[in-house]
């Protein structure tokens, strides 16, 4: 048996700027996810209509981004188990950057949605990767300390995305919105190259990665969200190509990661009742904060008749509630080691936030909206980032890579679920609103006619470019419209709450993954000679190692002298 290496009780002792020094590249590499999303969100009402995309088309934009991450982010993490860490993490980020650069050459909204597919991959590795990167370099007792100065970078690029995407898109056009990110995206690659160094997974046995359950994986949360997308209208909720389609994948997937070597979502951690009730609690929060990311840009600009910038600074309440909430409760959590009544406190101010924004209208006094907006923020960053926190504090580090893309991976494809169904129940509200606030009326000029015939084609309108007498009508349609989606999350929000109840409250550990399994090594190698001992003092004879002895008949067990130690005479 050997001494630690100098190199695992230097790691222990790291100083906050070497800590720091360490994650840089992640960090960065995070910053250019967040600001490419959100640079391009509040111009995405204005991108699909100079697209000549209908409001299905606006909603799959969305969706295929997320169905992607959703698909990729276990992929991703099981591969965290298997393989060299820090290479998954630069191909996921120039994944990303790839498919952000073609869509800014978008011709039409289907160009648009194939390319959100290879971003969506590379956003699915970011967020699963970086989360485990970090687990491997700081314990769980300490990471809110780190993660809270690394949420108000991510809240600069939260916050001011918005403001950027609005003023380029006013400028410059939309396409210079896919482009601002590339030299972020260069400099997290150098960073990553010369600051990141991670442990290599402890592997005894050649690598086996689970394909077939990869296939399944993406056909049957494909297939899931075709039944969710068309169910209803290309065919019947209860009829059996809904079934077929909604089931027999996903069966099909589940049976798999029973018998292979390698499962990608391991049915094991199902086990574990942290992180199976974090799971649910994903699920439901994941619909809340997808939804408010997709549908408040299409209320302020479609409702309130908003420019995109306008829409930006609008939308700060609601990062300021989220980021702030996210530092400050992180700090606490790392300083107190409490953190299950931050977390009850986050879901029920979700809830209550997913209940405001259902009281919405065209028409709802700003001041009232950005106090609905904090208080669903504030609700949402009390809650994301202490889910993956506690479930990698209850997690062996041997599976710590399945267990945090798990959470991410159930709560994107709730989102995107989510967002579905509520785009789905949106395109339907706005109709109905429009047709009822349009009867009996009688188009007098050219402009109203031309403005008739584009609603009818159902293509997300140009507000602005709207007459007054049908503008109001369209606003009203889509206020009202937007309101009744957000009645979806409202129960999701509630079983949040007594999911996050019923959740174990330990303390958070003091060592990072890393520490804990090295820790283990140890305590194998210990307990392996501390068996071959007790058998040979049964059945056979010990010698001293450089000592010469005649071999024994039935066992042996060789004591290693201590090389820092003057052998006994």
């Amino acid at each position: 048996m050997t001494n630690a290496s100098p190199s695992s009780a230097t790691e222990a002792v790291r100083s906050p700027r070497e800590v720091f020094t360490a994650i840089s590249g992640l960090v960065v590499g995070m910053f250019v996810a967040v600001l490419s999303g959100t640079v391009v969100s509040t111009s995405m009402p204005v991108i699909i209509a100079d697209l000549g995309g209908t409001q299905s088309q606006y909603t799959w934009v969305i969706t295929a981004s997320l169905l992607a991450t959703a698909v990729s982010t276990p992929i991703w993490g099981k591969l965290a188990d298997l393989v060299d860490r820090k290479i998954l993490v630069q191909i996921s980020l120039i994944l990303f950057t790839v498919g952000t650069v073609i869509a800014g050459f978008s011709t039409d909204t289907n160009m648009l949605i194939a390319v959100r597919v290879v971003q969506g991959i590379g956003v699915g590795g970011l967020m699963s990767l970086v989360m485990i990167a970090v687990a491997l370099i700081i314990s769980p007792r300490e990471r809110g300390k780190y993660m809270g100065v690394v949420g108000g970078i991510m809240a600069l690029g939260t916050i001011g995305g918005p403001l950027l995407g609005g003023l380029l898109t006013d400028v410059w056009g939309w396409r210079s919105n896919f482009f601002v990110g590339v030299p972020f995206a260069i400099l997290a690659l150098v960073l990553l190259q010369f600051t990141l160094h991670l442990p290599k997974p402890q592997r005894d046995t050649k690598v086996s990665i689970d394909y077939f359950g990869i296939v399944l994986l993406a056909v049957g949360v494909s297939t899931l969200l075709i039944w969710v997308s068309m169910g209803g209208s290309q065919f019947d909720w209860d009829s059996s190509t809904s079934i077929m389609l909604a089931v027999t994948a996903i069966a099909a997937f589940i049976t798999v990661e029973f018998f292979v070597k390698e499962p990608i979502v391991p049915m094991s951690l199902f086990r574990n009742r942290t992180f199976t009730l974090s799971v649910i609690a994903s699920i439901a929060i994941g619909v809340s904060m997808f939804a408010t990311s997709v549908f408040l840009a299409q209320y302020f600009q479609l409702a309130r008749g908003a420019t995109p910038t306008e829409s930006g600074l609008m939308t700060i309440p609601m990062i300021i509630g989220q980021m702030g909430a996210s530092i400050i409760i992180g700090q606490l959590v790392s300083r107190f080691g409490k953190w299950k009544g931050w977390m009850l406190t986050g879901s029920v101010l979700t809830t209550i936030g997913v209940s405001l924004m259902a009281t919405l209208r065209y028409d709802t006094p700003f001041p009232l909206v950005a106090v609905y907006m904090f208080v669903l923020g504030a609700g949402l960053g009390m809650v994301m980032q202490n889910l993956t926190l506690i479930v990698q504090n209850d997690t062996a580090p041997q599976q710590l890579g399945a267990a945090s893309s798990n959470v991410n991976f159930f709560r994107t494809i709730a989102g995107t679920i989510g967002v579905t169904v509520m785009g789905s129940l949106l395109s339907t509200s706005v109709a109905s609103y429009i047709t009822d606030g349009l009867d009996g009326f009688v188009p007098t000029t050219p402009e109203e006619v031309g403005a008739l015939e584009h609603l009818a084609s159902g293509d997300v309108p140009k507000v602005g470019q709207l007459p007054d007498t049908i503008r109001a009508i369209v606003e009203g349609a889509y206020g009202h419209g937007i309101a009744d989606a957000f009645i979806i999350a409202i129960p999701l929000a509630v079983i949040a709450i007594i999911a996050i109840a019923f959740i174990k409250n330990k303390p958070l550990s003091t060592k990072n993954a890393a520490e804990q399994l090295r820790d283990q090594a140890e305590e194998s190698v210990i307990e392996v000679a501390e068996a071959e001992v007790g058998a040979s003092l049964s059945t056979g004879t010990i010698r001293i190692a450089g000592a010469e002895s005649p071999s024994p008949t039935t066992g042996s067990v060789t004591v290693l002298e201590r090389e820092d130690e003057e052998p006994r005479r």
